[in-house]
């Protein structure tokens, strides 16, 4: 059974950091790109970093700068470093895995697997 676990959210402090941490397990995604993505109270769930096999990243442009996926050795494992939080990055964040190519990484449709999300909440 495939089962992603996010886990690392919390309540900060506006400029504060977190780390965000996603475990896959049940199959191996050696092949996929996994990627966050986040989802505040009454609105849609928006693309905020994907991590291909490749290593190669992309960002939403409000966290370019701010914000670090990578992936662990093991290739199942993602994180996220967040730094310079602000009060608009507050939502439930969500990990996936995906085979999607090109621009459509950002596309949540595309997406096989979630977890179940963790909350970040950033105070003024």
């Amino acid at each position: 059974q495939v089962q992603l676990v996010e886990s690392g959210g919390g309540l900060v402090q506006a400029g504060g950091s977190l780390r965000l941490s996603c475990a896959a397990s049940g199959r191996s995604f050696t092949s996929y790109a996994m990627g966050w993505f986040r989802q505040a109270p009454g609105k849609e769930r928006e693309f905020v970093a994907a991590i291909r096999t490749n290593s190669h990243t992309y960002y939403t442009d409000s966290v370019k700068g701010r914000f670090t996926i990578s992936r662990g050795n093991g290739k199942n494992t993602i994180y996220l470093q967040m730094d310079t939080l602000k009060p608009e990055d507050t939502a439930v964040y969500y990990c996936g895995v995906s085979r999607a190519i090109l621009s459509a990484i950002r596309d949540p449709g595309m997406y096989y697997y979630w977890g179940q999300g963790t909350q970040v909440t950033v105070s003024l």
